[in-house]
């Protein structure tokens, strides 16, 4: 698979290339699913940033359930690949958020993380259920989670693939996180908007969003890029955009 635009192209990692596969694939069977509008110049992006080219490719969407669905791909120059995706649920829907990010670098994967993060006190019951039910795989390289962690659930793996049998484990996880969450949604009723259980998971996914922006190193990159307030419009824009008031 390329990463491609009008100027560039770049060829992914293939950890990365079967991860946005497999998204695709299970976005395709939510409900109600269309193509949210974004403005061309957030959706395709090139620059360049210490002589090499930054090339940023994005895809959202919305579904029954889930008010935006993330999916952007990154590169820069021949150093760095970068998988990110966001499912956010409306807040009327009792759903946690799903979350894999992979950081991909001429010495193969450095980074790897999925989640099903809670936007209220727990995991939704049946959800925990499932997960519990999860073989986990005994990963060899497990990673610090930052600071500001405490928004991902007890389930969360963050991991640095030992080697290919890794990197396929990881990817069984993320299809096994996508499967429990898509199969939480097909009889799953909105609350209402004013319900004291809507304006907590709304809290708690506002925080989400929060907890995410202080990660200093995306914005850093963004601005050196382009400029300080195209790189916040960006982030608060297309990455992390809280839902709407209640």
């Amino acid at each position: 698979m390329l990463l491609s635009s009008s100027t560039n192209e770049q060829r992914l990692h293939p950890l990365l290339e079967s991860v946005a596969e497999r998204i695709r694939f299970h976005r395709k069977s939510l409900k109600c699913l269309s193509t949210l509008e974004l403005d061309p110049e957030l959706r395709s992006i090139y620059g360049k940033f210490d002589g090499d080219d930054l090339l940023i490719i994005n895809e959202l969407h919305s579904a029954q359930g889930f008010r935006k669905l993330h999916l952007e791909l990154a590169s820069l120059g021949s150093a760095l690949q970068i998988l990110h995706c966001v499912f956010f649920p409306e807040p009327t829907y009792d759903l946690p958020i799903f979350g894999v990010d992979l950081v991909a670098g001429p010495e193969g994967i450095s980074a790897a993380i999925v989640d099903l993060s809670p936007v209220s006190v727990e995991l939704p019951i049946s959800i925990k259920t499932e997960l519990n039910k999860i073989s986990f795989p005994p990963f060899k390289n497990v990673r610090e989670l930052p600071s500001w962690g405490t928004i991902f659930s007890p389930y969360v793996k963050f991991i640095r693939p030992a080697d290919i049998s890794e990197e396929n484990n990881f990817l069984e996880l993320v299809e096994k996180y996508l499967i429990t969450l898509i199969s939480h949604t097909d009889n799953l009723q909105p609350e209402l908007s004013t319900s004291i259980s809507t304006i907590e998971r709304f809290n708690g996914q506002r925080n989400y969003c929060e907890q995410q922006k202080r990660n200093d190193k995306t914005r850093s990159v963004l601005a050196k890029t382009f400029n300080s307030n195209w790189a916040d419009r960006y982030i608060n824009v297309v990455l992390f955009d809280s839902p709407d008031v209640v």
